[in-house]
């Protein structure tokens, strides 16, 4: 359990290295606090679509021979708890809801958030080590989010050149935060001696 989790965390980073959900990261990293907001939904839903995906790939849709509606079944999963998140925190936390804007409806077409549901599935994973790749997945999209959002903090407060300005500076600092990712490729093999 201990090798999925700190391999999805750093060594295959759902953001930073497979990049899924590039969406969020760029949208939401703006500031800390959106970000972590957007992490601990995107945690949240992950988590839960996984505790509710893998069941019905091996009880029903593997039982009745129709994993070709995987993709369908998955996606309608994941929206509808999206939507729960969606209207629990609108009605608990309306700054948050304000401040996450058009990115919370957003995690439905988070392909991280499906991504992470077939992962599960293609790699045959328990529904232990399925749940523990799905939290290790949200975290490692918190750790993303929040890294960023603390570089983005520091692009704001430099003088670029014009033609750097914007959009351009931000997908450079991208750019090198996902870099320093895949110099974690070798840690979890040296850690747990694979």
């Amino acid at each position: 359990m201990a090798i999925i989790l700190l391999s999805v965390v750093l060594v295959d980073n759902f953001v930073l290295v497979k990049f899924l959900g590039i969406c969020p990261f760029l949208g939401v990293s703006r500031k800390l606090d959106g970000a972590v907001g957007m992490s601990l939904a995107v945690i949240f839903v992950m988590v839960l679509a996984t505790a509710v995906t893998w069941p019905i790939h091996y009880l029903l849709l593997e039982q009745f021979r129709i994993e070709y509606l995987q993709t369908i079944v998955f996606i309608l999963v994941v929206a509808s708890l999206v939507q729960l998140v969606e209207i629990t925190l609108k009605k608990n936390m309306p700054a948050l809801h304000r401040s996450l804007g058009v990115y919370l409806p957003l995690i439905t077409t988070n392909c991280a958030v499906l991504g992470v549901c077939i992962l599960n599935i293609d790699e045959s994973y328990t529904y232990v080590q399925s749940l523990v790749n799905s939290l290790g997945a949200g975290a490692g999209f918190l750790l993303a989010m929040v890294l960023f959002a603390g570089v983005r903090r520091k692009i704001e407060n430099n003088d670029f050149p014009a033609a750097f300005k914007g959009v351009p500076s931000i997908l450079i600092a991208a750019s090198i935060v996902s870099l320093s990712f895949m110099g974690f490729s070798g840690v979890v093999d040296g850690l747990f001696g694979l």
